[in-house]
């Protein structure tokens, strides 16, 4: 492999003078140098056709042992010096003080077709910020994160993604629930593919610090290379700079309630200030629309992250960063105007999203009582959120409602608890969605095309990454290539993989791994 060095992070940004690889307090740094440990048995299990071909790897440099080596861990790329990013963060809330990668390590950034990607290892060993943990990953892990990068990719929604999984032939200890119950697992590295995974708490740290020289150089950085056409480092370039992160932040989270994609862990480590989605952790689809549902364990008491709580933790996250911007601005004014309009513009940019799943092209004054009631009625009985709103654009304008109520019962868990009660309220939803189309004049079939772009038939439902679990457990990787290309058309119909286009099976409603997940990994 001929890969272009083009290391700029580490480069231009203060290293920390200490190579040691222990863990500490690191000060004045925006990152460590670190070496991955080295596997001892590495395996190549999958990698993205798309993402090689972004960095200008052919499919038979993939293939080789060079390529098993380097993104393992095993070997360096030449002219490279891996390094870990220091940053700190708020967990569940609290303040956590310095965090940084803990378990992930940063190879090198590569330039291919003149656009820059930085290829980062994640479960490559220990670093200085990995506190007490030991820098590993596992398989399970690691097949999920892999799996998911490209899915929410090809769903349109802004996120990191995934070259390579990696088996280490290593054994991890992982107690899976914390229940003092660990047992050993098979350790697995993925290389991980981004702009940058600069985040919010990379700003926290220096903020926290006081060190306000680190603070001017990251975001200076920062501006110079991803938001180029902010010019200068005034206090005028700052407040643009926050009002650029807002926004993209605001976009990545309407996308997210598009498909029905729950994070589960949005820390303010774990927010990209390039509104990409990072760190794909105990994250879930919605299967009955649930705006209460979380899928992280850690968080099943308080919710804090739950699926209907995301936009109002996104904003308070742009809360933290814009108190570690402020030291450079000095001014409270413009930073809280940016934050009092996400929310105003957030419910715009939701009721623009809620009408193209729905099929109006129109603005019509009652469209947001039309979207409350649906939503409330989504939550009568577990209604399947995925297969209702691919469903509802077969319904036509000329329908009656009897017929549309018959074309979405397909998305209802349990039909026989649909009393006449429920009934009654779906009937008088579309009753009022028919008149609703009836305004409209784009033909049944044009807006069956357009709402079939927005509601995706195939999303990667947490039972099928379990199903792919299994069966690599045993050796059997074929289901992760399956998967792998069903989620790269989700909006097509793929008749030959209808049996994906299903509700959760009964067996996963409980099940771990399948309906909530822990951070253990």
């Amino acid at each position: 492999m001929n890969l272009k060095i083009n290391n700029r992070f580490s480069t231009e940004l203060p290293a920390d003078p200490d190579e040691t690889n222990v863990t500490r307090q690191v000060k004045n740094a925006c990152f460590s140098y670190v070496t991955p440990k080295i596997p001892s048995k590495p395996q190549l299990i999958h990698f993205s056709e798309e993402v090689i071909e972004l960095l200008g790897i052919s499919k038979e440099e993939a293939r080789s042992t060079e390529f098993t080596n380097v993104f393992s861990g095993k070997e360096l790329l030449p002219e490279s010096r891996p390094y870990s990013m220091s940053y700190a963060g708020h967990q569940f809330g609290n303040w956590a003080g310095q965090l940084g990668d803990g378990r992930a390590i940063i190879l090198a950034e590569i330039e291919n077709q003149q656009q820059v990607y930085t290829l980062q290892l994640k479960g490559a060993g220990m670093t200085p910020y990995s506190r007490s943990a030991d820098g590993l990953a596992v398989f399970r892990s690691s097949i999920r994160e892999h799996l998911c990068s490209e899915a929410m990719f090809h769903l349109g929604v802004p996120t990191t993604r995934s070259l390579s999984l990696i088996l280490t032939g290593d054994q991890v200890l992982r107690d899976v629930m914390y229940d003092g119950h660990p047992d050993y697992e098979k350790g697995a590295v993925v290389c991980r593919v981004a702009e940058s995974f600069i985040r919010f708490g990379n700003f926290e740290l220096f903020s926290s610090q006081n060190d306000i020289k680190t603070l001017k150089s990251i975001t200076d950085f920062t501006i110079k290379y991803y938001f180029p056409e902010i010019k200068g480092t005034t206090k005028d370039s700052y407040i643009q700079f926050f009002q650029e992160v807002a926004t993209k932040t605001r976009d990545m989270v309407v996308h997210w309630q598009r498909v029905g994609f729950v994070h589960g862990v949005m820390n303010t480590d774990n927010m990209s200030i390039l509104g990409l989605t990072i760190d794909y952790g105990p994250y879930g689809w919605l299967e009955d629309y649930n705006p209460n549902w979380t899928p992280n364990t850690t968080d099943r008491e308080n919710r804090r992250y739950r699926f209907g709580n995301q936009p109002q933790i996104a904003l308070w996250n742009l809360y933290q960063l814009a108190n570690a911007l402020f030291p450079l601005i000095e001014e409270a004014t413009p930073l809280e105007t940016i934050l009092n309009d996400f929310q105003s513009q957030y419910e715009i940019d939701y009721l623009n999203m809620m009408r193209s799943k729905l099929g109006l092209f129109t603005n019509e004054e009652n469209d947001n009582q039309l979207i409350h009631i649906l939503t409330e009625n989504l939550q009568l009985i577990e209604t399947d959120m995925t297969i209702f709103f691919r469903k509802l654009s077969q319904i036509q304008k000329e329908d009656a409602v009897e017929k549309a109520m018959e074309i979405i019962q397909e998305s209802f868990y349990k039909t026989a608890e649909v009393t006449d009660k429920v009934k009654d309220s779906w009937l008088y939803w579309f009753t009022q969605y028919l008149s609703r189309l009836q305004q409209e004049e784009t033909t049944d079939e044009a807006r069956k095309i357009a709402m079939d772009r927005v509601n995706p038939k195939y999303v990667f439902r947490n039972y099928m990454a379990q199903l792919a679990i299994e069966a690599a457990e045993k050796e059997d990787y074929t289901l992760i290539e399956e998967l792998h290309l069903l989620l790269k058309k989700p909006y097509q119909e793929q008749l030959q993989s209808e049996k994906w286009f299903t509700k959760r099976p009964d067996w996963a409603r409980e099940k771990i791994g399948s309906s909530m997940l822990s951070c253990s990994s």
